[in-house]
């Protein structure tokens, strides 16, 4: 069902409102039959888009809001999430960086809710992976990444003024006969070895006298 312009060869031209077969909706800007423009699509399930078509496709600057009540709003390629854009997790959680093919890839922030921590750095495939830094109320580390745990060398910087240096090693344990298909999440859960704690290299005022009011 079509309710809008068409062009002299009677295909879906302008401004346009569809029903679709399945129960989704359209209401928006066509090119030669195809969803092409800015346009608002619903669809059966309580999702819905705003944003950029290109030829049916999502395609430009558009928001998503999902059936769980997350969203994603930023760029999208060819229907996937694929650009600069912010996703708002259904619990609340946001990541705000760079997409690749649906996936978080490249350089990101996630915030997490519930604790207030941020994990700054980068992203391969939808995991923390590379440089990073997470960041917690009264400390942060710094570091590598891999698979979404901390690997190798890095430091702990605590807000109380020191640092601690030291590697994070992938304890193997846990590992048992027949059982490494089985389990294979006790083989990596990386343990924090420390080497050595240090001072903040940030002046710190020595017994002075505080300057009087």
């Amino acid at each position: 069902e079509y309710d809008g312009e068409r062009n002299s060869e009677g295909e879906r031209h302008g401004r346009g409102k569809a029903q679709l077969p399945n129960g989704d909706t359209y209401d928006g800007e066509y090119e030669h039959g195809f969803r092409s423009g800015q346009g608002t699509y619903r669809f059966r399930n309580g999702a819905c888009y705003i944003g950029e078509y290109l030829q049916n496709k999502k395609h430009g600057q558009g928001i998503f809001f999902y059936p769980d009540g997350s969203k994603y709003e930023g760029d999208w390629v060819n229907d996937k999430r694929h650009g600069y854009g912010e996703y708002t997790y259904a619990n609340g959680d946001t990541y705000t960086g760079e997409w690749f093919h649906h996936n978080r890839h490249g350089q990101g922030t996630y915030v997490y809710k519930d604790t207030g921590s941020k994990y700054v750095g980068g992203w391969v495939n939808g995991n923390q992976e590379g440089e990073a830094e997470f960041i917690h109320l009264n400390h942060r580390f710094k570091g590598k990444f891999l698979n979404g745990n901390p690997v190798g060398h890095g430091k702990y910087v605590f807000d109380i003024g020191c640092e601690q240096h030291g590697e994070y090693i992938l304890s193997e344990q846990d590992k048992g006969e027949g059982e490494e298909e089985e389990e294979p999440s006790l083989l990596v859960a990386p343990k924090w070895k420390a080497s050595e704690i240090t001072k903040l290299t940030r002046w710190t005022p020595h017994g002075e006298n505080p300057p009087s009011p």
